[in-house]
C-alpha cells in the first residue's frame, strides 16, 4: 500500500514544502472527489469516497508537523509507544514538573502575565524540540527521533493547557 508521501509524490522526510503538499492534495482531491462520480456505478462511487477519505487523512497527517514526525517514525518501524513507554530524561521530567507548578499557581492567582510568560517559554522549548526532531530524522536516528517526538507531545499538551487556562481567565 502506498504511504502518504507517495500518494502526494513528495519526498519521505520531515522537512516538507507545505505549498507542494497543498498543491498535491488539491490535485489528488480533484481526481477522486466524489462529486466527479455522481453518475458512476455504486462501486466506483464507493472507491472514489474511499480515495478521497484516504487523501484527507494523509493530508491532515502530513500537514501537522507532530503527526508527520510520528508517522515518519512509524514508517521506519519505530513505534512511539505513547501508552506504554513513558520513560523520559530526568531533566525533562523535572522541567515538566516546574512548568506544571507554574501553571497551577498562575491559574490559582488568575495571573495572565504569568500564563503568557509560560506560554512563550513553552513555545520556545517546542521550537527547540522540533529542531531536535528534524536533526534526528536528517541523520537517520529514528529511535532517538521517537524519544524526541514523545517529549514534543508532552510540550504540545502542556501548551494546550496553558491556552485553555488563558481562555478561562480572559
Amino acid at each position: 500500500m502506498q504511504n502518504h508521501f507517495d500518494l502526494f509524490q513528495l519526498p519521505q522526510q520531515f522537512a516538507l514544502d507545505t505549498r507542494a503538499l497543498d498543491a498535491a492534495y488539491k490535485e489528488v482531491q480533484n481526481q477522486v472527489h466524489p462529486d466527479k462520480f455522481t453518475l458512476a456505478n455504486p462501486v466506483e462511487k464507493r472507491l472514489a469516497m474511499q480515495w478521497a477519505s484516504r487523501a484527507n487523512e494523509a493530508y491532515q497527517t502530513l500537514k501537522n508537523p507532530l503527526k508527520r514526525a510520528a508517522y515518519l517514525c512509524e514508517l521506519q518501524g519505530v513505534a512511539l509507544e505513547t501508552e506504554s513507554n513513558t520513560a523520559m530524561p530526568m531533566a525533562f521530567l523535572m522541567q515538566q514538573m516546574e512548568w506544571r507548578e507554574t501553571l497551577e499557581e498562575a491559574q490559582a492567582k488568575k495571573d495572565v502575565a504569568a500564563l503568557e510568560e509560560l506560554d512563550a517559554t513553552l513555545s520556545a522549548s517546542r521550537k527547540s524540540q522540533i529542531a531536535q526532531v528534524s536533526a534526528c530524522f536528517d541523520s537517520n536516528h529514528f529511535t532517538q527521533a521517537a524519544h524526541e517526538v514523545r517529549q514534543w507531545m508532552f510540550l504540545e499538551k502542556l501548551e494546550a493547557e496553558v491556552m485553555l487556562a488563558l481562555e478561562k481567565i480572559a
